[in-house]
């Protein structure tokens, strides 16, 4: 990695980290997106995790006392079943499957709450939350916009939905990181340390988000994430389909 590509790796960190401190995830699709323009899918997804875990481990400090524990651990089961699960079929991304699985994500979140209820307070809820979003975490790299359905509607308030999904996505991109460790070995010293110098302006850009998040009122928080996302996945599909025609 040249130096000016570890300079626009760092500023492209700290904003998509801001992002993710108003939104709680949309930061997260924009830099899995610099990240497979710059490496394989297994290491992009595994630096992602890297950067990730650092952002959201900042977030859910920074609010703490926000955190619905019960349905952290719920989902963390969910989680972890879903990556031994892909771990007996030896599952290998690519870039096109990536983008395709992301972009059609943000699909779910327009879908009429009449056709399906999901609540990630309830608990067979939070279980189905947890493998399903653990497994597209580990088969796309994230799964923000997924978990976002089983929030998006409860009556949590927005620090409350942004808390406890940053929790659960440490443990999430924990796991991640784990399954594709190898994947992370094979960087060079040079391109872990621009990655490790770039995880503390994570904290710093999360930090900002959160200063504005408390700004924003429960529903505008709710409609700026259902837009923002969606266009985003939108770019995924349309990169998707390309790289498949």
């Amino acid at each position: 990695m040249s130096i000016a590509a570890g300079v626009l790796f760092v500023a492209v960190v700290f904003l998509t980290s801001t992002l993710s401190g108003v939104f709680g995830m949309a930061g997260g699709l924009v830099l899995l997106w610099f990240l497979l323009l710059s490496f394989p899918a297994t290491t992009a997804i595994a630096v992602h995790g890297v950067i990730q875990l650092t952002a959201n481990a900042s977030r859910a400090w920074l609010s703490r006392c926000f955190i619905i524990w019960r349905v952290v651990a719920l989902m963390t089961i969910g989680v972890v079943l879903a990556a031994l699960g892909l771990l007996m079929i030896s599952y290998t991304p690519n870039v096109a499957i990536v983008s395709l699985l992301i972009g059609l994500m943000p699909l779910m979140v327009w879908m009429p709450k009449h056709w399906i209820y999901l609540d990630a307070t309830r608990t067979s809820h939070a279980l189905v939350c947890g493998l399903v979003s653990g497994g597209l975490s580990i088969a796309a790299g994230l799964s923000g916009p997924l978990i976002d359905i089983f929030f998006i509607r409860t009556r949590m308030d927005r620090r409350a939905v942004v808390a406890t999904k940053a929790m659960i996505q440490v443990i999430a991109h924990i796991i991640k990181i784990l399954f594709y460790l190898s994947a992370a070995l094979s960087l060079s010293r040079g391109e872990w340390t621009i990655i490790l110098l770039a995880a503390p302006l994570a904290i710093i850009g999360t930090s900002a988000g959160n200063v504005i998040l408390k700004r924003l009122t429960d529903a505008n928080f709710r409609t700026w994430t259902r837009w923002i996302v969606t266009v985003i996945g939108t770019f995924y599909f349309v990169q998707g389909l390309i790289m498949v025609l």
